[in-house]
């Protein structure tokens, strides 16, 4: 069999057997994969700059991780925390509560995904406040649950013909300079929200991602937040932080929110803490996680045995590698050589994001028009030279990086190269095409 043969094969498999509404970027099916290198099944190696979206800043099969996985797997998989507890659950939520950012007492909770973790995260807000209206902003994602679809920002492909969403659940635009909308401007639809849609007396909580992922790796600017904060001060509202794609060293510092002076009453993360196993979790000031009554919160999977025992080691190799100075590092070496080629890419608009959660955005040349045609071209073109890319964004037309933050040197500077050759050839194309 030929090694086109293999990947379309499966791919005819896939197109009988699986739910179309699962969507795929590729029709590469991974056979095996070593820190920021994966195979396919016909042999062929591609450098990852995908992660799994953002699951494995710390590899593909870190080797602290296999280790740690594999003792818990010849101890006990699963009992259910609600049932046998483990202890190891309960230090995993001491290690948290003294990381993620705020000065005060926090208690942890543990889940299987982001989206159950963001759900969670309202529950313990409408409990702790007795409210009921949330307010999300544009471009956010927050999920594929109901509540999930609701707070995301984004109708397509997310919320195409599922119905009537979650009720109580409002949206105020996200700060983006580039795309016409100023941190005051936002700040003031919050409060024309209040006029004229919802009493914030009636508002539980505003979640807020502090970089977007899914919505094109913007980050709030400072005075943004730090004025988010003194609203939700001045009404009585629960700030939640959606650091499920930003947290774990991918912005330079453990979370996103660590680059702001203050600090979020409730943290939702998943992804990265346990580098490639499910799991998620809830932090937030003490009182108020305690809010929902016992059994209130929970799941059967919630906080497994082999996840817990996955994010200790992820939280060891980040302490261990310095991950965080690392991600600032390459983040740096990414931006420089996006930057030195923007006279030859004239389609690049920006370049952006903290650490290693970095991105670059396209307009059609001399234009303000997104130019989603070009950034799939680039994705398109990378993925033939062996780089998997992701492309993100409203309009569409951002890649995002995502590599992970242990990748080798000689493999980075591989992939840089790889990915400007993609862009030369999409470049090519665009001019071709015009």
């Amino acid at each position: 069999m030929t090694r086109l043969m293999q990947n379309a094969a499966i791919s005819e498999r896939k197109g009988k057997s699986v739910a179309q509404g699962v969507g795929m970027m590729t029709q590469i099916y991974a056979d095996r994969a070593e820190n920021a290198e994966i195979w396919d099944v016909e042999g062929r190696r591609y450098i990852d700059f995908a992660s799994g979206i953002a699951v494995l800043n710390t590899g593909h099969r870190h080797p602290k991780v296999i280790e740690a996985v594999k003792a818990q797997i010849d101890r006990f998989t699963h009992t259910c925390h609600q049932v046998l507890p483990y202890e190891n659950y309960v230090h995993l939520a001491e290690r948290l509560n003294a990381i993620v950012p705020g000065d005060f007492e926090k208690k942890t909770m543990f889940v299987t995904t982001g989206a159950e973790a963001v759900e969670n995260a309202v529950k313990i807000a409408r409990a702790a406040t007795g409210r009921n209206a949330i307010i999300a902003f544009s471009g956010g994602f927050h999920g594929r649950t109901f509540m999930g679809m609701s707070l995301t920002g984004k109708v397509a492909p997310y919320k195409l013909g599922f119905g009537t969403m979650v009720t109580d659940v409002f949206h105020a635009p996200f700060p983006v300079p580039l795309h016409g909308v100023s941190a005051e401007q936002a700040l003031a639809a919050l409060e024309t929200l209040f006029k004229a849609d919802v009493d914030p007396s009636r508002v539980a909580a505003i979640v807020v991602e502090p970089v977007q992922g899914e919505g094109g790796f913007y980050s709030a600017p400072k005075e943004f937040m730090k004025k988010l904060r003194a609203v939700c001060d001045n009404h009585g509202i629960l700030l939640i932080a959606d650091e499920v794609q930003s947290g774990f060293a991918r912005t330079g510092k453990m979370f996103a929110m660590d680059h702001y002076d203050v600090a979020a009453d409730l943290t939702t993360m998943a992804k990265s803490l346990a580098g490639g196993f499910p799991l998620a979790a809830v932090t937030g000031r003490a009182e108020i996680m305690d809010a929902p009554k016992p059994g209130g919160l929970g799941g059967t999977y919630g906080g497994s045995p082999l996840g817990i025992a996955a994010a200790h080691a992820v939280l060891d190799v980040i302490d261990e590698e310095k991950l965080c100075d690392r991600a600032n590092m390459l983040g740096a070496r990414l931006i420089q050589r996006l930057e030195g080629m923007r006279d030859a890419i004239p389609e690049i608009v920006d370049i952006r994001g903290p650490g290693f959660m970095n991105a670059v955005e396209f307009n059609k040349a001399g234009t303000s028009i997104p130019n989603a045609d070009f950034a799939n071209a680039v994705r398109a073109n990378a993925q033939e030279r062996g780089l998997i890319l992701l492309t993100c964004g409203v309009y569409g037309n951002v890649i995002r990086f995502l590599s992970p933050i242990t990748i080798q040197d000689e493999v980075f500077s591989e992939a840089l190269d790889i990915l400007e050759s993609a862009m030369t050839a999409a470049r090519k194309q665009s001019a071709q095409a015009a």
